[in-house]
């Protein structure tokens, strides 16, 4: 064999080998960046981000963009150095997404249900905003199967338990401690867009108690007669939970929130309206001024990191509660000066 050829195929051999490794070989890192947005103003494969019905709404205009974080997984070494290289993905050890002793589904199950809780606690948040509707013993589940399925369900207000009212958590769970497993108790409740009514359980047994169990959670939190449904899915985590309430708000008030500014944020809720911080700040900023926003919504928790990297022609508006988001809403349209990071 020509020693040039063999010396050539000599030189190759790493060259290949390093390919190999770069195609195939899998690294334990999740690459981070910016996600998509959506309107909590607008559309969704032809249904409303965020659905009301059974009362009034007033018109809207501008975006109020809630916004994400895309990731991935299952990186070959290849992906994670372009990703690297180019400047817009984050790498992070992915013991810190996918905690060692959990798997994917279980990660993902989780975050769902801080979805689901965070559009909840929007709700909240919001109808306590308004100021219009008082506290109820208010269902957030009902274990299926457990006694009360089929016969209450999520977002009823109990009234009464047995002819007795309950006006607050602690009363309800009072009179369930006079009652024992296999007792009918009588619940007066209210159900959004439908008539009130009357449901009989019979209590059964739960090994955390000796009382009557009745298979539901509930809370203490302003009842309003109409239904909000939220119509995103595969959204994980809590962060949309600012946005979804100043939909709301903005939805079931007269006037407009933010009229023609594109407006984007993020930020949990709390059911009585703090607004908590949230992580990949940096990533859903980029995301919302690629999108066309000019205004961000930031916890003010997140102020610190969001200055380390604002995309040109974006405004940081600092929010500690949802009072505060709405009123530096109300001073950004207005042209007064807004609270800043």
């Amino acid at each position: 064999m020509n020693r040039r050829i063999l010396t050539l195929m000599v030189a190759l051999v790493p060259i290949v080998a390093f390919g190999v490794l770069l195609a195939v070989v899998t690294v334990p890192f999740v690459s981070l960046g910016p996600g998509p947005t959506f309107d909590t103003l607008g559309e969704v494969d032809g249904k409303q981000v965020v659905q009301i019905e059974g009362t009034q709404t007033y018109p809207t205009s501008g975006h109020l963009n809630m916004t994400t974080v895309s990731q991935r997984d299952d990186l070959t070494l290849g992906e994670a150095l372009t990703l690297w290289l180019s400047g817009q993905e984050q790498l992070v050890p992915r013991d810190l997404v996918y905690p060692p002793g959990k798997s994917r589904d279980e990660v993902d199950k989780a975050n769902n249900e801080d979805f689901k809780n965070s559009e909840d606690a929007a709700e909240y948040a919001a109808l306590g905003y308004l100021g219009k509707y008082p506290k109820a013993v208010t269902i957030a589940t009902v274990n299926d199967p457990g006694p009360s399925a089929g016969k209450l369900k999520p977002g009823d207000a109990i009234d009464n338990v047995n002819g007795t009212p309950v006006a607050n958590v602690e009363q309800f769970t009072s009179l369930l401690k006079t009652t024992k497993p296999g007792d009918v108790v009588t619940i007066d409740y209210r159900r959004k867009n439908e008539p009130a009514g009357v449901a009989q359980v019979t209590l059964g047994k739960n090994k955390d108690r000796d009382y009557g169990f009745m298979g539901v959670a509930v809370l203490d939190a302003p009842w309003a007669p109409f239904e909000v449904n939220f119509n995103l899915a595969n959204i994980g985590g809590p962060s949309a939970g600012l946005m979804f309430s100043l939909a709301l708000v903005d939805k079931l008030t007269p006037g407009e929130l933010v009229g023609n500014t594109f407006v984007a944020g993020t930020g949990t809720i709390s059911l009585d309206g703090k607004v908590g911080p949230i992580g990949g700040i940096t990533h859903k900023m980029a995301a919302a001024r690629a999108a066309g926003a000019t205004v961000f919504l930031v916890p003010a928790k997140n102020c610190v990191e969001a200055t380390s990297d604002i995309p040109d022609g974006l405004k940081l508006v600092k929010v500690e509660t949802l009072s505060s988001a709405v009123d530096a809403l109300h001073a950004m349209t207005s042209g007064a000066p807004t609270p800043s990071c």
